[in-house]
């Protein structure tokens, strides 16, 4: 075997055992118990109960399968590998080497996604954009970021569910809020909270002078039933008020808008796109989320204290940049990665710098546990 191809299969195969310690001895036996659990023909009258059973059952039974199809496609390439240089066929050598090169990748893929093994990393999430300093420049910029997450959510499959909306005074929005459903969102997307910076010649500047624009995004898991939050309703505060909206049979003529305030810590959520009733219940879910989300912080220092950083959305306070002038280049500042592709970010290309991110912190959380160890 070439020494390249060497170095590749070692490639897998640490992949695989990170896969294989992900799983753990444990891995088969709830497999068993969720098996024997979905069987239950009282199982159905809890649907979302189900739903999260079958879930988490599916989840687990392809990642199993996954583990157990990548050893074996590994096995037999090398295998054949041995065999064609047996009988000096190299076109058999070939075929089996350039299928080693893209099981490489699909196994890089998978010990990404054995990175999200969060608390929170496989439930469904929120997603905040807040306009920041830059005015017009800024809620226009809001809008692009907003384009730019669901169509990344799009090309994974997500439903996406617009939350609330306040749109600018001129163009774009001054905030937003999503609900963005699917395998491991939260765990994708926590990474992407931060100030996000844009430079560009502005379309709103009949001087076509270059503006530098800040926009910030929130992102926090949606919690399920169980995960119990007690919010106490001396604590809160509910308004109802009469949503804006882009005009025409857009624009809401009853006060069903509803806006909760958290007194204790602040926190202000808002709904306006369903009934009262309705948005009444989603803020609630999203109140409930984001003190989750406080007390994940608390329990994660290096979580918290990128939150404290994160500060306002201006100057010195941002994750990521995006240059469209006088160059092509989206840089993220915490891990380095880059690319000239503006254009294909903005559209929803996100794994690269979301991938470097996990790598990122799951090192550093490797290196805290060897700390404490020692």
């Amino acid at each position: 075997m070439r020494a390249e191809i060497a170095n590749i299969v070692s490639d897998i195969e640490k992949s695989l055992d990170l896969l294989d310690q992900r799983l753990g001895e444990t891995a088969a036996y709830r497999l068993e118990e969720l098996n024997a659990m979905s069987e239950d023909p009282d199982l159905w009258n809890d649907p979302a109960k189900a739903q999260k059973l079958m879930r988490e059952r599916q989840t687990l039974s392809d990642a199993i399968d996954t583990h157990k199809s990548l050893k074996q496609e590994l096995a037999d390439n090398i295998e054949l590998i041995e065999l064609g240089e047996m009988e000096e066929d190299a076109e058999v050598v070939a075929d089996a080497e350039a299928s080693i090169r893209a099981l490489k990748e699909t196994a890089a893929a998978k010990e990404l996604e054995a990175l999200l093994d969060g608390e929170a990393d496989g439930n469904d999430t929120f997603l905040e954009i807040n306009s920041g300093a830059g005015g017009t420049e800024s809620c226009d910029w809001a809008s692009m970021l907003a384009r730019m997450y669901i169509r990344w959510a799009e090309k994974r499959g997500f439903k996406v569910e617009l939350q609330s909306e306040s749109p600018g005074e001129e163009a774009g929005i001054k905030s937003a809020s999503y609900k963005i459903s699917g395998e491991n969102a939260y765990g994708w997307l926590k990474s992407e909270s931060g100030v996000h910076r844009l430079v560009r010649i502005s379309p709103y500047d009949s001087a076509a002078r270059r503006h530098t624009s800040f926009s910030s995004v929130w992102v926090y898991p949606v919690v399920d039933d169980d995960i119990e939050i007690e919010v106490n309703p001396a604590d809160i505060r509910i308004d109802t008020y009469r949503s804006s909206g882009a005009g025409g049979q857009h624009v809401n003529t009853t006060d069903s808008a509803v806006r909760i305030t958290h007194n204790p810590t602040g926190i202000v959520v808002t709904s306006s796109e369903k009934s009262q009733h309705q948005n009444r219940d989603i803020a609630m879910k999203a109140l409930k989320s984001r003190l989750y989300q406080m007390e994940l912080d608390k329990r994660n220092a290096a979580i918290n204290e990128a939150h404290e950083a994160k500060g306002d959305a201006g100057w010195g306070n941002q994750i990521r940049s995006y240059v469209l002038q006088p160059y092509q280049m989206v840089k993220d500042l915490r891990t380095g990665v880059e690319t000239s592709d503006s254009q294909g970010v903005l559209d929803g290309d996100l794994d690269a710098f979301m991938a470097a991110t996990l790598a990122q912190g799951a090192a550093g959380k490797s290196r805290a546990e060897a700390n404490a160890e020692e």
